[in-house]
């Protein structure tokens, strides 16, 4: 539906997530990741025959073993050299490196330098807004330098890609980036909640009243049902003063809900919308109080 609506095509951070996406007809792909295994790289090289699959790199030797399982299955594989912008995961800092990485995919054999990974993750949640601001403005600022001392020095950026639901705001006309890994904006959830964003919380997980007692409205969902990773979940549509999740209860104040009853429906806006979705099977699609659809997770537990 994204694709039908504008976008050039899909984010994912694993292989088996990749390969469940090509699969439903999806056609560009980014592996926002790098694919070090030596089984996983065949993965990537034999996926690559049938889509535009996009993997980011920023070590030499994984440079040449894409290379090689490229060449092997006869496929073409598009790279971005990351750089780290703050996250402190993956990435490289110095633009001598971008540099030199980026002529190493250049002189590789059925790989294609797109341009660079510059996902500011440590970002996404800052609950500080000129923090937040300020912040994505300098990454901006920093990689307009880079880009252009690149260009002085033979290598042309085609792609920046980055950006995530809590930064987007930041974007102006006349951004770097050319592409946007913005994907929680879709259910947003209790921490994204945190930051004031126009968009609406969707995704909510159902639980029963099992019990009330003189404190507490005790729910049939926990930990299994409802990520907390975080921020802890939030009751949909009503002010709770204090929630408690065990692995397969929930407990809201009685005092906030006096009307509530067992067997109540509660809907609880998860912590972090992307674990929740992959505790389940399924996404039930509701308008007017009445189901609608029901779609299979089918990229759920793809941890590899």
């Amino acid at each position: 539906m994204q694709i039908d609506m504008g976008a050039k095509g899909i984010t994912c951070a694993k292989v088996g997530e990749a390969e469940d996406l090509a699969r439903a007809g999806i056609d560009d792909i980014l592996i926002a990741n790098q694919i070090t295994a030596l089984e996983k790289i065949d993965r990537v090289a034999f996926l690559a025959r049938g889509c535009r699959l996009t993997v980011c790199v920023d070590d030499a030797e994984n440079i040449s073993a894409l290379s090689s399982a490229a060449v092997r299955y006869g496929s073409t594989i598009f790279c971005l050299v990351e750089v780290d912008v703050g996250a402190r995961r993956c990435g490289v800092t110095a633009k001598e490196d971008v540099l030199a990485l980026a002529q190493r995919v250049k002189d590789s054999p059925n790989l294609v330098f797109d341009g660079l990974q510059a996902y500011a993750g440590q970002l996404s949640h800052q609950k500080d807004f000129e923090v937040r601001r300020t912040s994505a403005q300098q990454i901006e600022s920093d990689l307009r330098e880079l880009i252009a001392w690149l260009r002085q020095n033979g290598v042309e950026t085609k792609e920046v890609s980055g950006v995530s639901t809590g930064s987007l705001q930041f974007r102006e006309p006349g951004t770097v980036y050319t592409e946007l890994q913005c994907g929680s904006y879709i259910f947003m959830d209790a921490a994204y909640g945190n930051l004031g964003l126009t968009f609406e919380s969707s995704l909510t997980v159902l639980a029963h009243v099992m019990r009330i007692t003189d404190e507490w409205v005790i729910l049939d969902a926990g930990r299994k049902s409802v990520s907390v990773d975080q921020e802890m979940p939030r009751v949909f549509g009503a002010k709770c003063s204090e929630l408690r999740c065990a692995e397969e209860h929930t407990r809201i104040p009685v005092k906030d809900f006096p009307n509530a009853k067992v067997g109540d429906l509660f809907q609880l806006i998860p912590g972090h919308c992307c674990t929740t979705m992959n505790l389940h099977d399924h996404l039930y699609l509701h308008r007017g109080g009445k189901i609608v659809d029901c779609v299979e997770i089918t990229s759920r537990g793809r941890s590899y």
